[in-house]
C-alpha cells in the first residue's frame, strides 16, 4: 500500500487515538492467566494485539468480544493454561514473544513461539538466559538466541537479576515468570523503563514492590480486573509532533495515557520550546490519563541520551522528523537499542530523511540533525516499521510537493485508523 501525503496549512481539531498498545498486551496476558472475569475496554485491535489475542486463545482462555474494543477474557488461573496443539504465530509482535515467553516458562507442557521474517531476527537471547536461569528449557536457533523460541517450562525458582539495559519487555519476561518461581524475584534496573506490568500485577493482586530500580515479586495468585486502556501517547506523539511543524495548528488529543515512564518525548519536545499544556489529568485504572494541548511553535535542538531513552524508545523516528525543522544541533545518544527494533531504526531513518533533503547523520547509537531544513517530497520506504511509516507521514507535512510511502499497510500493526485522523486534522 503507498499513502500520500501533501503539505498541509495546518491542523486544527479534537481527536482521540487509539488505546495503549503496551497496556492492552499485558491485558490480555494478565487476565488470561488471572482468577475469574477480566474486562477490557479501549483494546488496541491492531494487528499487534490481535496475535497475542490469538496466542491467548491458542492456550485455552475464552475471550469474547464484546467490540474491536471491549473484551471479556475468562481467566484461567496461573496453573489452567493448556497445552497449544500448533506452533504459536506471534507474527510480528516482539511484545507478545518476550511476554509470553515468561508466562510460559512456568507452564509444564512443550509450546514453540515464532512469527514473521522481522521477528524472527531479533534478539531473544535477553529472555532466554534468566528465564534458563530461573528454570526453564528455552531453545532458539543462533544458541538460543534468536526465534522461533522452544520452551519447556516447569518448577522455577525465583533470582535476582541485574537487567543488563533498561528494557521493558525483559523485566516483564522475568516478571510473569517469577509468578510461577519458588522464592522471591529481584531485579535490578540500569534505568527507567515502563512500568505497566507492575502496576497491573498491582492492581490485580500480585504481592509486589518495585521502587525505582529495585523490583521484588513473590509468587502471587491474581485477581480479574475491569481494565480501560488509555490512548496510546506513542500514537499521539505524531499527531502532537504534527502541531508542533506546521505553522498555525492547534490540535487536543484526548485521554492519553501520561504514565512518567512513557513521556520522554514530551519531555524533550518541551526542553525544544514546544507549546504543550496537559489538560484534565487524571487517573484511569491505575494509569496517569490527561488531555495534551498542542500548538506550533519556533524549535530549537535538544541533545537526548541517558535514563531518558529507555522513557521515548518508540519516539525517535518522530523526533528525528520534528529536529529537522529545529534550529541547530539535534543528538541522540545511548540509542543502540533502535538497531533491533521493526528495522534498524537508526539506519533507515537516515536513509528515508536524507531522500527528503534532510541533514541527518547516523552514528552507533544514534544520530544527529542538523536544522532547520526545508525538506522536499518524494518516495519513501518504510521498511516495514509501522513507527518509521507514520513518522514519514507526518514529515509529508512539512515537505514540498506530495510524498508517497511505500509499504504504509504495516502502520496497521499498531494505528489502524492513522491516515483517517491524520487526513480530519489536516482539513
Amino acid at each position: 500500500m503507498r499513502m500520500i501525503v501533501r503539505k498541509a496549512k495546518g491542523l486544527s481539531g479534537r481527536v482521540k487515538v487509539p488505546g495503549d498498545k503496551s497496556i492492552s498486551h499485558r491485558a490480555l496476558l494478565l487476565g488470561a492467566i488471572a482468577e475469574g472475569t477480566t474486562r477490557i475496554r479501549g483494546f488496541l485491535p491492531a494487528a499487534d494485539c490481535l496475535a497475542t489475542l490469538a496466542c491467548v486463545r491458542a492456550l485455552g482462555v475464552e475471550v469474547e468480544r464484546l467490540s474491536e474494543t471491549e473484551l471479556i477474557v475468562q481467566g484461567r488461573g496461573l496453573r489452567g493454561l493448556r497445552e497449544p496443539e500448533a506452533v504459536l504465530d506471534c507474527v510480528g509482535s516482539g511484545t507478545t514473544m518476550r511476554l509470553l515467553a515468561g508466562i510460559l516458562a512456568g507452564q509444564p507442557f512443550y509450546s514453540v513461539l515464532t512469527g514473521n521474517e522481522q521477528l524472527r531476527r531479533r534478539p531473544m537471547g535477553r529472555i532466554a538466559e534468566p528465564l534458563r536461569r530461573m528454570g526453564a528449557i528455552v531453545l532458539g536457533r543462533d544458541d538460543g538466541r534468536l526465534p522461533p523460541l522452544t520452551i519447556l517450562g516447569g518448577d522455577l525458582h525465583g533470582i535476582q537479576y541485574s537487567l543488563p539495559v533498561a528494557s521493558a519487555q525483559v523485566k516483564s519476561a522475568i516478571l510473569l515468570a517469577g509468578l510461577y518461581a519458588d522464592g522471591p524475584t529481584v531485579i535490578h534496573e540500569p534505568g527507567p523503563a515502563r512500568d505497566h506490568t507492575e502496576r497491573m500485577l498491582a492492581a490485580m493482586g500480585a504481592n509486589i514492590q518495585y521502587p525505582i530500580s529495585n523490583i521484588k515479586l513473590h509468587s502471587s495468585k491474581l485477581s480479574s480486573l475491569d481494565i480501560v486502556v488509555p490512548g496510546d501517547i506513542s500514537s499521539a506523539a505524531y499527531f502532537i509532533a504534527a502541531a508542533c511543524l506546521v505553522p498555525g495548528s492547534g490540535v487536543v488529543i484526548e485521554g492519553v495515557g501520561v504514565n512518567p515512564t512513557r513521556t520522554g518525548f514530551l519531555d524533550a519536545l518541551g526542553e525544544m520550546g514546544a507549546d504543550i499544556v496537559m489538560e484534565n489529568q487524571r487517573e484511569v485504572s491505575g494509569e496517569p490519563v490527561a488531555d495534551v494541548v498542542v500548538r506550533a511553535a519556533e524549535l530549537r535542538g535538544v541533545e537526548v541520551r541517558g535514563d531518558r531513552v529507555p522513557r521515548m524508545i518508540d519516539e525517535f523516528p518522530i523526533l528525528a522528523v520534528v529536529a529537522t525543522q529545529a534550529q541547530g544541533d539535534t543528538v541522540v545518544r545511548d540509542a543502540a537499542e533502535l538497531r533491533v527494533k521493526e528495522s534498524d531504526r537508526i539506519a533507515a531513518i537516515e536513509a528515508e530523511l536524507r531522500k527528503l533533503g534532510a541533514c541527518i547523520e547516523e552514528r552507533a547509537d544514534g544520530f544527529v540533525v542538523e536544522g532547520p531544513t526545508s525538506l522536499r517530497g518524494t518516495v519513501v520506504d518504510s521498511h516495514g516499521d509501522h513507527r518509521l511509516a507514520m513518522s514519514l507521514a507526518i514529515a509529508g507535512l512539512i515537505a514540498e510537493g506530495e510524498t508517497t510511502i511505500v509499504g504504509a499497510e504495516c502502520i496497521a500493526d499498531s494505528f489502524p485508523g492513522f491516515e483517517e485522523i491524520l487526513t480530519a486534522l489536516a482539513g
